[in-house]
């Protein structure tokens, strides 16, 4: 493990440091959750978060983006061309990032960012971004991001981990990226002694062992889309959902969104902005036909993307991290981690 031993005072300085050069985000306290806000100070930072409310996704792929403005000018039509919105690209660092969420912005990548298709706005964004993680030490009640193949201390998504410690942290270098930021401004520290990688190792176990697991994942990519299509499970599952969507807006690895023009007077702009495959709208056809009328069928669409349409197309596991975000919040209790367990059932029965 290549890191270093630092005291909470030279995090901060550092923080400070880096706050005063770019764009910096972190886990802030509003009224009674979490959320990523820019910050001036280290003192802003909530480092007991478990996690916060909306991903940091949103940094990324805002929930409302001006894509792109235009003018209506009946005396000079020259003028009526579409211009891209300005928009801001200054370099920036997201502090405390938990690693299922970095996690998730590496699965989302696998769509915003192909070698066919790129984003410009998402690959412009993480390509300013350096993230600093905070591993989990005490995953919550409904985390279970090591069932799904990340965990408390994966290290895959971010460029630098934080190891929080009793009265220190080890700052662990994992990219290049993270690498030039240390060297850039450096944070001070310490070699760390052996006892403190133990100690580290220790933390990281009891963290995983704290998660239960599903079974054999593999499964669901072994068995075919017609052992889970036509399966009773989603008649069971509808039968409480309300379609509200908040499962949807609230997963890291969710990506679905609606452009939209907006015109008052002779102005006009496009708007990009999230969308949710529960809201019955979402596969309405121009022609009034809508593929997914039923509850049943977008309720399915959800949890097939998720756990055998992403698997059978981009091999990259499952399309979730365990952040236990839709577990938390839906409003009817309808909890993925057992849809996922009847699914490798499911799976079981027809190997």
């Amino acid at each position: 493990m290549k890191g270093l031993l630092i005291s909470r005072n030279d995090l901060n300085s550092w923080i400070k440091s880096l706050a005063e050069k770019y764009k910096t985000f972190a886990p802030v306290r509003t009224e009674s959750y979490d959320q990523f806000s820019m910050i001036t100070s280290p003192e802003e930072i909530n480092w007991a978060y478990r996690n916060t409310r909306l991903s940091p996704k949103a940094l990324f792929h805002p929930h409302s983006e001006k894509m792109f403005q235009f003018s209506l000018d009946p005396r000079d039509p020259s003028k009526n061309i579409l211009k891209e919105a300005p928009k801001d690209f200054s370099p920036r660092v997201i502090v405390g990032i938990r690693p299922c969420d970095a996690y998730a912005l590496k699965l989302v990548d696998l769509n915003f960012d192909t070698s066919q298709y790129k984003d410009p706005w998402w690959t412009k964004r993480r390509e300013i971004t350096t993230l600093i993680g905070l591993a989990c030490t005490s995953p919550g009640l409904t985390c279970f991001c090591k069932a799904v193949g990340t965990g408390p201390f994966d290290t895959r998504g971010v460029d630098i981990l934080l190891v929080p410690l009793e009265d220190a942290f080890l700052l662990e270098i994992i990219t290049e990226k993270g690498q030039i930021l240390v060297e850039k401004y450096n944070p001070g520290g310490q070699e760390p002694p052996p006892e403190v990688l133990n100690n580290v190792e220790k933390l990281k176990s009891q963290a995983e062992s704290a998660i239960s697991s599903f079974g054999n994942l593999e499964l669901l990519s072994e068995n075919s889309v017609s052992d889970f299509f036509d399966a009773p499970l989603w008649n069971e599952v509808q039968f409480g959902c309300i379609n509200c969507g908040t499962c949807t807006f609230l997963c890291p690895t969710c990506w679905c969104f609606d452009i939209q023009d907006e015109v008052y007077r002779d102005k006009g702009c496009r708007l990009r902005l999230w969308d949710s495959c529960m809201f019955p709208l979402f596969t309405l056809h121009g022609s009034g036909h809508n593929p997914r009328a039923q509850k049943v069928q977008r309720v399915r669409q959800r949890f097939m993307h998720k756990l055998k349409y992403f698997v059978d197309k981009y091999r990259q596991g499952v399309a979730c991290v365990g952040c236990g975000r839709c577990v938390e919040f839906c409003p009817v209790n309808i909890d993925i981690r057992d849809i996922i367990r009847r699914m490798i059932s499911l799976s079981e029965c027809a190997v």
